[in-house]
């Protein structure tokens, strides 16, 4: 077990969490078995507003779709913290799956999914380190320009 403090590293890059986002439908943003976090997907939102909307290759850029990744990681951030109470509490980021709204022959959705992926590993060093999925999309939930889902393995209490 690392003596590394999630929540003090938050503050050292300057991260502050969102409330955690409520759902748009019928849903839960968690589920918890065992020690294992499943989070619904999870969008680029800001107080229940889109940050922005579109595809990627049409509307956006790679940057932006990259800034968008972040935005929807750190909602997700604060899911977990809510559901374990700290993100001390975190052991690993097992899985990431991001799916992005993208334009006909758009072929960076691994790029823009790297803005997720960098900041998990920011924050959390090797335990951020993570499988994942980038995949392309034709169209999102309220014109977001990509959504993620999160798998988190908790320490043990």
């Amino acid at each position: 077990m690392s003596n590394v403090s999630y929540e003090n590293r938050l503050k050292e890059l300057g991260f502050t969490l969102p409330a955690p986002p409520k759902p748009v439908a019928n849903y839960v943003p968690v589920v918890r078995t065992g020690n294992l976090l499943f989070l619904s997907g999870v969008l680029p939102a800001h107080e229940g507003r889109l940050v922005m909307t579109g595809k990627l290759g049409e509307n956006l850029t790679v940057e932006q779709g990259v800034e968008a990744a972040r935005v929807a990681v750190l909602n997700g951030i604060s899911i977990v913290r809510s559901e374990a109470g700290s993100l001390d509490r975190v052991k690993r980021i097992v899985k990431m799956v991001g799916y992005i709204a993208s334009a006909s022959g758009f072929t960076d959705q691994p790029q823009v999914l790297n803005g997720a992926s960098d900041l998990l590993v920011s924050l959390f060093g090797d335990a951020g380190r993570h499988a994942r999925v980038a995949v392309g999309a034709a169209e999102l939930p309220r014109q977001a320009p990509l959504e993620i889902e999160l798998i988190v393995e908790l320490r043990s209490s």
